[in-house]
């Protein structure tokens, strides 16, 4: 130690941490101090973390039953309300949006349409609603705002007067509920038979290797289909989707797999992994401790970069029958609504999950890269 750090031996750098930490802490904390240093990645925590508390809270956030349709009649293939503070009456403190009523003349062709009144309606906060159970267990009635009599749609409605906000929120929770179930069936697999033929290589290797290519060399859609088949005609639209995603996992192993089987195949006989088994560690506690922590960033990559396409399988499943349909909610069919034509010429709200859903994918993108960078080891402390 030189004579500068016996006098500030508690100097700290520009992460806020004393050079003493960094020989105490442990790999988690170091990865976390690293990941904090990137500002992009750290957005992109704190957006994908908003989303799964609006997904975790949709019923609370949602004023109206996502599933129930034909409830505002009058408001079919609505625009969206945003409230507001002032109008050609003035302004208020609280914020209001119009009434609206159905209108049919010759300025409309004679087609029935929607039309805002003059008549206001005030925004409420946690008023009464449709009763749910908060986290699946507290049974509640109340949501974060309504207004005082009838409906607010501030997202719009579909086709049947479905409040599209309401059924935004719990498409969230859905498909990342949904797409978590298949992304960690997948990397348990892979990790465990991935680094089981790495490190003990021989025969073992050669038979799961096989298994590797075997389950790539599988086609998905007729295997899917036959699936479909014998699915139970009893069962629920969010069952049959769960069991398609075990179904998701169980095949998309293979690529990781073999990353890792590469990685601790190659660092299996360095000096640190034959030093630790001299010393009595067994198989699992070498891959554990010491090969997983070496390549833990290409890991953590492919893990998060493999959840959007778990959600990009649903919405190409349910063009062939076997993924989600209304009145279940999801991204992927909510994505579906937006190709039909009418909705293009004339309903853009349609498209507002959109951008929620490119949201939702760079944030795992941004994160997955960021996690990356903090827990390579071999890469350049800035």
């Amino acid at each position: 130690m030189s004579l500068i750090d016996r006098i500030r031996p508690h100097r700290r750098d520009r992460t806020g941490r004393s050079r003493e930490d960094y020989y105490t802490a442990s790999q988690g904390q170091l990865v976390w101090q690293r990941f904090r240093a990137n500002r992009t990645a750290r957005a992109a925590l704190y957006v994908l973390v908003f989303f799964v508390l609006c997904g975790i809270f949709a019923p609370f956030l949602s004023p109206h039953d996502p599933t129930a349709a034909g409830r505002n009649a009058d408001y079919t293939n609505g625009a969206p309300q945003i409230p507001q503070f002032c109008d050609a009456a003035g302004c208020s403190l609280r914020p209001f949006i119009h009434g609206v009523e159905r209108h049919r003349g010759a300025d409309t062709n004679f087609r029935w349409v929607t039309r805002a009144t003059d008549e206001r309606n005030y925004v409420t906060f946690l008023p009464r609603g449709y009763e749910y159970r908060l986290l699946g267990v507290i049974p509640m009635d109340r949501h974060l705002f309504g207004v005082e009599t009838g409906f607010i749609h501030i997202f719009g409605t579909d086709a049947q007067g479905k409040d599209i906000f309401s059924r935004t929120m719990h498409a969230i929770g859905v498909s990342l509920a949904v797409g978590s179930a298949g992304v960690l069936i997948s990397f348990v697999l892979a990790l465990v038979i991935g680094g089981v033929a790495g490190y003990f290589g021989g025969w073992i290797d050669t038979v799961l290797q096989a298994l590797m290519d075997t389950v790539k060399t599988v086609p998905t859609i007729p295997l899917f289909m036959a699936v479909a088949a014998f699915i139970p005609d009893t069962w629920t639209a969010e069952q049959r989707f769960f069991f398609i995603s075990l179904v998701l996992g169980l095949l998309g192993w293979g690529t990781l797999a073999r990353r890792i089987r590469t990685h601790v195949l190659a660092e299996r006989t360095a000096d640190y992994v034959l030093a630790a088994r001299m010393s009595g560690a067994g198989p699992g506690h070498v891959i554990r401790r010491h090969l997983l922590p070496s390549f833990t960033s290409y890991i953590i990559v492919d893990l998060v970069i493999s959840f959007p396409y778990m959600v990009l399988a649903e919405t190409s499943l349910s063009f062939i029958g076997l993924g989600l349909k209304d009145p279940v909610n999801s991204l992927g069919v909510m994505l579906q609504n937006v190709t039909r034509v009418d909705v293009l010429l004339n309903y853009h709200w349609y498209f507002i999950p959109v951008p929620i859903f490119v949201a939702i994918v760079l944030a795992f993108v941004f994160v997955g890269d960021g996690l990356r960078d903090a827990a390579d080891p071999y890469a350049e402390k800035r």
